[in-house]
């Protein structure tokens, strides 16, 4: 049965979902702002309407920077207004009669400081840690045993799904070209350097993960497959607060951690600031075997390689706000991170030859040292220019990253057994790459009032980055000699972008949201070396449209179509040549062209906890990893190159259920269907694919203060362009306990606990053959101490997202 089939009968259930459209039903509108006992606004609180006298969750909101919200639901029932935030006493109203058409404006409420909240605030309930909105996802990170001692890259690939693989690639519904941002901001970097970062980053400074399959109209064009959405955590006392912790993990490698987290809040002034050192290591084995099929017969290339990577990362993130007064604040957010990276390696190949029996041997020994820096700057002003919550925002942003690498590749050749009459040549490789990035944007939201509201918003971005590989060679222990593989390149990229969205009700149970982003991009490649300027220059249109009908008070169906972008990452365009061993190289591709996509999605919600979501999504030009090899030197060569044409047809289910107030489990199963359709030189590549993933999440509270969280992945085969990938699957477990008042905990954690996250896979596509497999000694135990100290009441503070463009391209 082909994958038509196999979805023709979901398909069909969801297209019925349009016949509820007659149905309607007049709505209401309950707004309000939230103050605290000094009259300063407080943003991020959690503000629900709850049915009387069940006390069953009717709709909910979170209060925006200006403490203001607007709750909305065509539910007539008696129901009663409650609030909560961390550190101030509950607010509750009394019961009042949701009507239809009904405003009913609380104005100012203002709460009280708890002064018991001097202590956090430990949440003893087993809740569902998946969320599903709208229009996103959210995983809640915060408070997690997971969160504890784990890096952020870890908690991305637990997300609805998301898939991480062994290397730091991030994908999303089966799909690549997935744009990370850090509260709204991008990290403007490549898959690589993205990953590293992720891992420098304890998952502790998260609050939650927002999956943004298809993005309205306010967020860049920028990533075909989607948005995830780092949440950080914002401070919470008035006074001083932070926390001190301590780790270590071994996985064949000791690696330590450490940290500290600071909060400062006097008057009118709110200071963040926190520093974390850790260090990541694994090991890689890998095997590779290449069969050649030559003129006068087969030769193969037996390749067993063992790789050694360890790296220190250092990484400080603060912040200042100061609020001029109730509606006016002013910021800045800076972030640094350094990283040294080491990289040793050692690989034995072994070759056979058709015309006779002698096997020609290859010993590469690859040693490198990196160093990246990398420094972010945000200045941003709030205003609030009415009751009603109108908002103007603007932000200035400064990137810079400086990356460094020095390699040497030591290679030996011998014949049969005569290693001591065998030659030798060597490889450096040296690469400095710079880039800086400016940002400005401004955005503009104005309610309209009964649900409409108007944004608009600009943005320009500047990029300028400087390349430089050096590469010489040497035969024996001779001199160094220049290698022509060299090279210079300069990167420069201007994007200019301008939005509109509009939000508003067709009739009392449907509204909607269309929104249309146009970018104008000036490109320009310039290889020094070859004298050869690369040039782009198109200005692209990006419609977004999303339909939300809310069927009953607990069914709600929303559909979305938009269209986005990705553009190549920086180095992708710079015509270099790398090598991985003599016989392995990974370049460049100055022709390179962006992808866009066009995506369509249906999600079904009920009880704004289950989902059942069916999408569509082709992507003309889709970026591709592909392998070409040369059957005369039999060396084979990697590169980013366009395929003409990949759909992706998907269906995803999230299912939580709470067994006891003790014990929940959050579950997910994604079926996804791929077609990859491209002309590589003389052979088309034309494969169809169907696979799934299963993910499960059970949230233990334990006697004695004890908590269990227990993480189970599986991935069926599936395919990424020229590769087939085998099927894998891994368990991981965490428990955690507090003591002293829930001052200090301690947590252990343990990934990949049965050795089962390897990686098989192989190439059949023309003349190429090649089987792979490789783990990255992912099986480990990590644990980590944490003393946390508070003084004086509550606060909030205002975060910035800042731009939303760049960064995650630098590579």
């Amino acid at each position: 049965m082909n994958l038509k089939k196999h979805l023709f009968a979901t398909a069909l259930l969801f297209l019925l979902g349009w016949s509820h459209l007659a149905a309607q039903q007049p709505s209401a509108t309950v707004i309000g702002t939230l103050i605290d006992e000094k009259g300063d606004p407080l943003p991020f609180a959690n503000v629900v309407l709850l049915e009387m006298p069940s006390e069953a969750l009717v709709t909910a909101v979170i209060s925006d920077e200006s403490g203001h919200f607007t709750l909305q639901t065509n539910v007539i029932k008696e129901v009663s207004l409650s609030i909560s935030t961390l550190g101030f006493s509950p607010y509750r109203s009394k019961p009042f009669l949701l009507e239809a058409g009904l405003e009913k404006d609380f104005g100012k409420i203002q709460l009280t400081d708890e002064m018991s909240a001097l202590d956090e605030v430990t949440v003893n309930a087993a809740k569902p840690n998946v969320l599903v909105q709208a229009d996103k996802t959210i995983v809640n990170v915060a408070g997690t045993v997971m969160a504890e001692g784990n890096t952020v890259l870890d908690v991305v690939g637990r997300s609805p799904g998301v898939f991480v693989d062994a290397d730091g690639n991030i994908s999303l519904n089966g799909r690549s070209g997935v744009i990370v941002l850090i509260d709204e901001r991008q990290t403007y970097m490549s898959a690589s350097d993205l990953a590293n970062f992720l891992r420098a980053m304890p998952a502790d400074n998260i609050l939650s993960i927002e999956v943004i399959s298809n993005p309205p109209a306010k967020y860049d064009a920028e990533g075909a497959a989607g948005v995830i959405n780092l949440v950080l955590k914002k401070n919470n006392f008035n006074g001083t607060n932070g926390n001190i912790h301590i780790g270590n993990q071994y996985n064949g490698l000791h690696t330590p951690s450490a940290g500290a987290t600071l909060n400062v809040k006097r008057n009118k002034w709110t200071s963040n600031a926190s520093l974390n050192y850790n260090e990541w290591g694994r090991f890689i084995d890998l095997d590779i075997l290449r069969r050649f099929q030559l003129e006068n017969g087969l030769s193969e290339f037996d390749q067993e390689a063992r790789l050694k990577l360890l790296r220190n990362n250092l990484f400080f993130s603060g912040g200042t706000d100061y609020q001029i007064n109730d509606k006016h604040s002013l910021g800045i957010n800076l972030q640094a991170s350094a990283q040294k990276g080491t990289e040793d390696g050692n690989s034995l190949t072994n070759i056979s030859n058709p015309e006779n029996t002698d096997r020609n041997f290859l010993n590469a020994r690859n040693d490198s040292d990196s160093d990246n820096y990398r420094i972010f700057g945000n200045l941003h002003y709030i205003a609030t220019l009415d009751t009603l919550g109108t908002k103007f925002t603007a932000d200035l942003d400064y990137t810079q990253m400086d990356a460094n690498s020095l390699g040497m590749l030591n290679n030996r050749y011998w014949l049969n057994e005569n290693t001591e009459e065998g030659t030798s040549d060597r490889i450096r490789t040296g690469n400095e790459m710079v880039y800086t990035i400016y940002t400005a944007k401004a955005d503009f939201t104005r309610p309209l009032g009964e649900g409409k509201q108007l944004e608009a918003g600009l943005k320009g971005s500047w990029v300028n980055s400087d390349n430089r590989l050096d590469i010489s060679k040497s035969v024996e222990e001779g001199a160094f000699n220049p290698d022509p593989n060299s090279n210079h390149f300069i990167y420069k990229e201007q994007v200019l972008a301008a939005y509109t969205s509009y939000k508003g009700a067709i009739s009392e149970q449907l509204n909607f949201q269309a929104g249309l982003r146009a970018e104008y991009a000036d490109i320009e490649g310039n290889s020094v070396s070859s004298s050869q300027v690369n040039s782009q220059e198109y200005l692209n249109l990006f419609p977004s449209l999303y339909l939300q009908h809310q069927v009953n008070e607990n069914y709600q169906i929303v559909y979305n179509v938009n269209r986005r972008i990705t553009r190549p990452h920086y180095r992708q365009l710079n015509p270099y040549v790398f090598y991985i061993d003599p016989l392995t190289t990974e370049e460049g591709n100055p022709q390179l062209r962006p992808q866009y996509a066009n995506n369509v999605e249906m999600n079904h919600i009920i009880k704004n906890a289950y989902q059942v979501s069916l999408s569509y999504s082709q992507t003309e030009n889709a970026f591709g990893q592909i392998m070409v090899q040369d059957d005369e030197t039999r060396k084979t060569r990697i590169q980013m190159q366009n395929l003409d044409r990949t759909q992706n047809l998907s269906l995803r289910a999230i299912l939580p259920i709470e067994f006891a107030s003790w014990y929940s489990t959050s579950n997910m199963l994604q079926f996804n269907g791929n077609t990859f359709q491209s002309q590589l030189g003389d052979e088309l590549l034309d494969e169809k694919q169907f696979s799934f993933m299963a993910r499960t999440q059970h949230n233990i509270n334990l006697p004695k203060g004890f908590r269990l969280e227990l993480i189970g992945i599986y991935r069926s085969p599936f395919r990424d362009g020229q590769l087939k990938i085998n099927a894998m699957s891994w368990v991981d477990a965490g428990v955690t306990k507090t003591f002293y008042d829930d001052k200090l905990s301690l947590t252990v954690n343990g990934t990949d606990i049965f050795r089962t996250m390897k990686f098989k896979g192989n190439i059949d596509f023309h003349r190429i053959d090649t089987d792979v497999q490789q783990y990255n000694s992912m099986q480990g135990v990590r644990f980590t101490l944490r003393w946390k100290f508070a003084q004086g009441e509550q606060f909030k503070v205002s975060q910035r997202s800042g731009s939303t463009e760049e960064r995650n391209r630098l590579e």
